[in-house]
């Protein structure tokens, strides 16, 4: 959500043609329009049916322009695999760095600079620098500790946190908020009749950002009492350090009468809370030129007299830069001028200024990927990246702190979090350590040298490494406290261990081995702790676990599809026991086209007793052990 507040709403007439051979077209449409999460779906089912390069290529930009980086590097690997262009080559790289595959990334890189004369060796060295630097701080990361604030965060998106009156003030495009004041009156309107849909962003397919609160003397999340005048963007936020004056950012679509499609850009407002508690109509800050070009992310120093932004105006040094303006004696604000010690051509963000240090966001200077979080002197000087695990492969920015510098937040896209952005705590840590040795295995128990390691507490990623020639790797853990070890690696299934160490060692090795199936066409895969209760075919809780794995399995090879099969005994009707089994096949498929999986990848079916992998067959004894053998749930691979 933070990075498409640059582009504004856009509006044509959609064609939903239904037949086949108008998929891509409406596909196109949809990339038009900006509606890249229902873009993305079209893409995938024309690729489905004529893999083509441009299908696979479009598939990618869409997971890209969402944020969705493990999605849109497999497009990319795919698109790469059928002649990619250079640009495609260049974003396949970038996609690659923001899943922490870094070797591959440099390759990929490297690949882009010799396809591309326009290539500088400062760009390539700032690449191949950023992909060394990152997996160096994750295989030793900084005494600091990133925890997900689970009780502020939804399965939207959440971020920007500031402290304000004892609770925390953050934007939300979450479901179900309704705004203070909305007022209809400003509406676009085109030529055909349309207007922008009030309700959901079409970029992301969710509600507008709002401005939330939460208190800390309770649980409850609310409408931030803000008279912003828009039923679009609000947020985010900042205050003066008394809290009676606020700046906000804020989109509103205003009618230019031509019946043209126009672009509305982000604005900066503010507003001034009186006795009673109140809030002012917001007033335009003096430099917003909502038409030409955007200006957002707002910080107001605690006194009021100095506000930072960000701005893709004319001047800057590339993309989104950061400004500065102060205050003059009649209530005025100086000239912009652009904080040049820190921006680059890229795109510099979410500015916030403590106790002298400057923190900001950005993906111009040598990072882990997406955007990370720097600091330098609010004077000057050369910025310093906060490194792993305050940033992380995908993007971390709106980097916040209270008025003693002691409580910070953070806001970040990482895997294993709740929503698409989320808000985390920091805190640092000064912990004893074990270390964890472990060694991963292919096909017949061969080494499997460069795979993906990833060390997980509750759900969120904490550390990265990669498996080296003899399949080996190294991980330092916590005392005493539980992880998880996920392992992936393209062509091969992944795999997920639990990690208890105890507390009474405070050095110890403990020994792992990992033994993941390679992928190809035709294989089938038994998927275990797959139960059903007896006559039923109702998803049990306990098959969960193993159900999600396999989704993530999906949605790491997005070109696979598979055939899900489920088994009975021979016990009963054998017509009965076939109806049976399709039923629960078509439960699991029912299963993984909830969690995001394209219907179009998968195909139910029901073997009853058919397929006995013992001689228990009708009439024979056998005990309930050889029964439970053959009530089994595979999928089999049909593509890849």
């Amino acid at each position: 959500m933070k990075r498409v507040l640059y582009t504004g709403f856009f509006l044509v007439a959609f064609c939903s043609g239904l037949k086949a051979q108008y998929i891509l077209r409406e596909a196109d449409e949809a990339f038009g329009q900006f509606k890249y999460v229902k873009a993305a779906q079209l893409y995938e089912r024309a690729y489905s049916k004529k893999k083509t390069l441009y299908a696979a290529g479009r598939a990618a930009d869409c997971h890209r322009l969402t944020n969705n980086y493990r999605e849109a590097q497999a497009w990319y690997a795919i698109a790469s695999g059928r002649g990619a262009t250079p640009i495609h080559i260049l974003q396949h790289a970038q996609s690659l760095q923001q899943n922490a595959r870094y070797p591959e990334a440099q390759l990929e890189y490297q690949r882009y600079a010799a396809a591309d004369n326009g290539v500088t060796e400062k760009q390539l060295k700032r690449w191949t620098l950023s992909c060394d630097s990152a997996m160096l701080w994750m295989q030793s990361p900084a005494n600091i500790r990133v925890t997900n604030l689970a009780s502020l965060n939804s399965p939207q998106s959440d971020w920007a946190p500031v402290p304000f009156a004892g609770g925390i003030a953050f934007a939300s495009d979450r479901s179900g908020e309704t705004r203070i004041n909305e007022n209809g009156n400003a509406l676009l309107r085109f030529d055909r009749g349309q207007s922008p849909d009030t309700r959901r962003y079409a970029w992301t397919g969710n509600e507008y950002l709002n401005l939330l609160f939460k208190s800390s003397t309770d649980s409850s999340i609310r409408v931030f009492p803000l008279q912003a005048d828009t039923r679009y963007h609000v947020g985010p936020a900042s205050f003066t350090a008394d809290g009676k004056e606020i700046f906000f950012a804020r989109t509103k679509v205003q009618g230019n009468g031509s019946g043209a499609m126009n672009t509305v850009h982000v604005a900066i407002f503010s507003s001034k809370k009186d006795d009673a508690g109140n809030w002012s109509s917001p007033v335009a800050f003096f430099f917003n030129k909502a038409d030409a070009y955007s200006v957002g992310d707002p910080f107001i120093s605690a006194d009021g007299q100095q506000l930072y932004f960000s701005s893709n105006m004319p001047g800057g040094k590339g993309g989104a830069d950061i400004y500065t303006c102060r205050r003059q004696a009649d209530g005025s604000w100086s000239a912009p001028e652009n904080l040049a010690h820190v921006n680059t051509d890229g795109d510099e963000r979410t500015p916030a200024v403590v106790n002298g240090w400057l923190y900001f966001a950005s993906n111009g200077h040598i990072g882990m990927g997406g955007l990370d979080i720097f600091y330098v002197s609010a004077n000057g000087g050369t910025p310093v990246n906060m490194r792993y695990p305050v940033n992380s492969p995908q993007d971390d920015f709106a980097f916040s702190l209270d008025a003693s510098g002691q409580l910070a937040y953070l806001s970040s896209n990482r895997e294993g979090g709740i929503g698409s952005d989320d808000v985390y705590r920091v805190a640092y840590i000064t912990p004893p350590t074990y270390t964890l040795q472990g060694i991963a295995s292919g096909t017949g128990k061969a080494p499997l040298p460069d795979a993906n390691i990833s060390l997980l507490q509750s759900g969120t990623i904490i550390a990265r490494t990669r498996t080296d020639a003899t399949g080996k790797f190294e991980l330092k853990l916590n005392t005493g406290e539980p992880y998880q070890v996920a392992i992936q690696k393209d062509g091969f299934k992944s795999d997920t261990i639990d990690i208890a160490p105890k507390r009474d060692t405070t050095v110890a090795i403990i020994k792992n081995e990992f033994n993941i199936g390679e992928l190809e066409v035709g294989k089938t895969i038994a998927l275990t702790n797959i139960y059903f209760d007896y006559n039923k075919a109702d998803i049990r809780a306990d098959a969960k676990p193993e159900l999600d794995k396999l989704v993530r399995l999906l949605k790491t090879h997005p070109a696979m599809s598979i055939e899900l099969g489920t088994h009975t005994d021979s016990r009963g009707n054998d017509a009965y026991n076939e109806k049976l089994s399709q039923r629960r096949a078509e439960s699991v498929v029912a299963y993984l086209v909830k969690s995001g999986i394209a219907d179009e990848r998968l195909k139910a079916r029901g073997y009853g007793e058919s397929q006995l992998l013992n001689s228990c067959a009708n009439g024979v004894v056998c005990s309930e052990a050889e029964h439970q053998l053959n009530r089994r749930t595979e999928f089999k691979i049909t593509g890849l």
